[in-house]
């Protein structure tokens, strides 16, 4: 009589645990990178300004239009991070602490 099979264990997804929804991903991102790209604004309108006045504003207009200069790259690498928490669904790279199947092994031989 063959034993009776246990049932297989499923992983169950609480609510709290499973990932943002597309789009709250796409508002959350756009709003980083209006941010930025206000500071990028507020820098450069600075700059502008303080270009102008005696050199120890000067020194700080420049480094204020050099911050306006990469800006932009640091806002869509912000923009784009994606945060990811323990808990955020299942893995990407398969199961973490998964079974792993034995290979098959092959019959000893006697040559002798």
């Amino acid at each position: 009589m063959p034993e009776p099979r246990e049932p297989r264990k499923q992983q169950v997804f609480s609510i709290t645990t499973a990932a943002e929804s597309q789009t709250a991903d796409r508002v959350r991102r756009e709003k980083r990178y209006a941010i930025s790209m206000g500071i990028r604004t507020v820098c450069f309108l600075g700059g502008v300004v303080l270009v102008m006045q005696p050199m120890p504003w000067k020194v700080l207009g420049w480094l204020m239009f050099v911050g306006a200069l990469f800006l932009p790259y640091i806002a869509v690498v912000f923009a784009n991070a994606g945060v990811r928490k323990k808990g955020d669904g299942p893995s990407p790279f398969g199961p973490e602490n998964g079974k792993q199947i034995d290979a098959p092994r092959s019959p000893e031989i006697d040559h002798g």
